[in-house]
């Protein structure tokens, strides 16, 4: 018995791999008891798996990378987003199709049109400080990373910020708070990755998956 150990986020993208699993014949625990436990077990439902001894790391999204690339997990399942903030050296093995969200600036309504109306040294709260790096050094703008881990939106209704760097899904939450998107940097969806050596080893296993 092979064991597979696959890193998932506990955040919005879970019930989507959960979902993804099943239509693979992977049934995920995902009772009352399970949903405490941070590893969970599985159950096989397709004769493709049926030597494997399947487990699932539930850790937060910005870990699934670092599971992954240090092996301790063989697969994941985490945002386009935060694959590539995180620099991580993993395969990106297939777009899922699921958990879609734009990356974007956002402001305070009305304050700023665009990103060329940034002033100089503008202080930019984000989960993704590479990202937004990258971002502005393209356009050769100096800005003052803040690295938040919650409620980023918060930052510049407190004037810890002029704009913030966040995913937007229905813009809801931007606009009870006051805040709108004002470029959108990229398009982000759920990603399932491999660690390299992992993948090399457990080819039938992403075949199995994918049903090739």
């Amino acid at each position: 018995m092979q064991q597979v150990k696959i890193a998932l986020s506990k955040g919005a993208l879970l019930d989507g791999a959960i979902d993804f699993f099943s239509k693979a014949g992977i049934e995920i625990e995902n009772s009352e008891d399970a949903k405490r436990k941070l590893i969970r077990r599985s159950t096989i439902h397709n004769e493709a798996f049926k030597d494997y001894d399947i487990q699932f790391l539930m850790v937060r999204g910005h870990d699934v990378p670092v599971y992954v690339e240090h092996g301790a997990a063989d697969f994941g399942i985490v945002g386009l987003d935060v694959i590539l903030d995180s620099r991580a050296k993993v395969h990106q093995l297939q777009d899922l199709k699921y958990g879609a969200c734009d990356l974007c600036v956002c402001s305070v309504q009305g304050k700023y049109k665009s990103v060329s109306e940034l002033p100089s040294y503008t202080r930019v709260a984000t989960t993704f400080p590479n990202l937004a790096k990258d971002f502005f050094h393209q356009r050769a703008l100096e800005v003052e990373i803040i690295n938040l881990y919650g409620s980023v939106e918060l930052a510049p209704l407190t004037d810890l910020t002029d704009v913030i760097i966040d995913l937007v899904a229905t813009g809801k939450t931007l606009r009870e708070n006051g805040l709108e998107p004002i470029h959108k940097i990229m398009h982000c969806t759920a990603h399932l990755i491999a660690n390299p050596t992992a993948f090399e080893f457990y080819k039938g296993f992403f075949a199995g998956l994918v049903g090739e």
